[in-house]
């Protein structure tokens, strides 16, 4: 297992996808490279990975990790896989998109992800574009506590955002122990008592960054047409916002006749695009919970295709 990140469900999502070896398969978030090598491994022939990642820093060590397999990492964000695909004239039996923050970026200071950590106040996958101090000391108020609200699920996020609108006006707002100070004064004692409440407005401040539920609501579609009949989509979410998106979007793909239910009979022809490989998402065993904590809030959800019509 690669120390740059533990990959999650790996079993499961392996099971999902069923790597044939003379199939075609890309990782939309590769990460570590560690679902990425368990798929890679299982090709011969004319099977192939691309494996995708906007992070420089997820680019080399997937690089490193999928070293003479059949296997193409490429630095791009995975709302451009149709493109990948396309510029290779082919469509994919399986297609992965893991959405969590990786552990390389969670516990490296300089990447400014975590409240656990002091450093720059960053927050930026791709490494470039406005970081999240940018947004911190930049936003008006009304726009923070919305990002807040909405990303986050806050209920104190006005109180945070007065605070950190209060603060700025001394100084800049530049690390990580500055905002998550800020974040612990904006919330009632209580509440700080409970558990850590910088979580939601890190998450919050983070999916704004990397406008994370956008890009995810433009690659489903997407996703979904890059496939061959027959072929899986297999993605893990880590909160409720994500999770909702996918669950949304299978839905649809799975979703036949619409027409009014006092209609005798179908007009509209529709047919299901795909179907599930389960109605519940799976969850992480308590296993994989004992070794990897941070699994705990993970989800996969699968769909297979079943035409392109």
């Amino acid at each position: 297992m690669s120390d740059y990140h533990q990959s999650v469900m790996a079993n499961e999502v392996i099971a999902d996808l069923d790597p044939q070896p003379d199939g075609i398969y890309l990782d939309g978030t590769a990460g570590g490279g560690g679902h990425s090598r368990l798929i890679a491994e299982r090709l011969t022939g004319s099977g192939h990975l691309f494996a995708l990642d906007q992070d420089p820093d997820a680019v080399a060590e997937a690089s490193r990790r999928l070293e003479g397999l059949p296997a193409e990492v490429i630095q791009t964000n995975f709302t451009q896989l149709g493109e990948v695909l396309a510029a290779h004239h082919t469509k994919a039996d399986g297609i992965l998109l893991d959405l969590g923050v990786s552990s390389h970026e969670l516990d490296d200071p300089a990447r400014g992800f975590s409240y656990l950590h002091d450093g720059p106040l960053d927050m930026r996958m791709s490494q470039q574009g406005r970081s999240a101090a940018d947004l911190v000391n930049n936003l008006s108020g009304t726009e923070l506590a919305e990002i807040i609200f909405r990303y986050g699920e806050e209920k104190f996020a006005r109180s945070i955002a007065a605070q950190i609108v209060s603060e700025r006006e001394k100084h800049p707002i530049t690390t990580t122990f500055e905002l998550a100070e800020l974040v612990k004064r904006g919330v009632p004692a209580k509440a700080r008592r409970e558990k850590n409440p910088c979580k939601r407005t890190f998450q919050a401040l983070r999916i704004a960054v990397n406008d994370e539920l956008n890009c995810l609501s433009a690659a489903l579609d997407t996703a979904f047409d890059a496939l061959k009949p027959g072929g899986v989509l297999a993605i893990l979410t880590f909160h409720s916002l994500e999770d909702r998106i996918v669950k949304q979007a299978f839905a649809g793909f799975c979703t036949g006749c619409i027409c009014p239910p006092e209609f005798p009979v179908c007009t509209c022809g529709r047919k299901p695009r795909g179907e599930l490989l389960r109605r519940k998402p799976l969850t992480a065993t308590e296993e994989e919970l004992a070794v990897n904590p941070r699994s705990r809030s993970a989800k996969l959800r699968s769909s297979r295709k079943l035409s392109d019509q």
